[in-house]
C-alpha cells in the first residue's frame, strides 16, 4: 500500500498506511517540502507536520473512508500547497 493523499482546502493530508517511521515520511519531514503528482499535475507542498486522527478527520470530506482499524493509523501527515 502507498500513502493516500486527501485534498483539503489549503493542501493535502496523507493517510499513512506504513506509519510515521517510514522512510518517505522521514525524508519529507527533513526536506520540509515535497512534490505530489496527480493526473500529470505537479503540486508543490510545504510545511509537513504530523496531526492526530481527530485533527485530520475534521478537515476531510465526509465521504473519505477511514483506513481499516487493524492498520492502527493514529497520525496523519498534513502539508500545505504553495499555490
Amino acid at each position: 500500500m502507498r500513502p493516500h493523499p486527501v485534498r483539503r482546502r489549503a493542501g493535502y493530508i496523507f493517510i499513512m498506511m506504513y506509519g510515521v517511521d517510514s522512510d518517505w515520511v522521514k525524508s519529507i519531514s527533513a526536506a520540509g517540502t515535497a512534490r505530489l503528482t496527480i493526473d500529470d499535475e505537479e503540486i508543490a507542498l510545504v510545511s509537513p507536520r504530523l496531526v492526530s486522527r481527530d485533527v485530520a478527520w475534521q478537515q476531510m470530506a465526509a465521504a473519505t473512508k477511514e483506513p481499516p482499524k487493524f492498520l492502527r493509523v493514529t497520525e496523519f501527515l498534513q502539508m500545505d500547497s504553495l499555490s
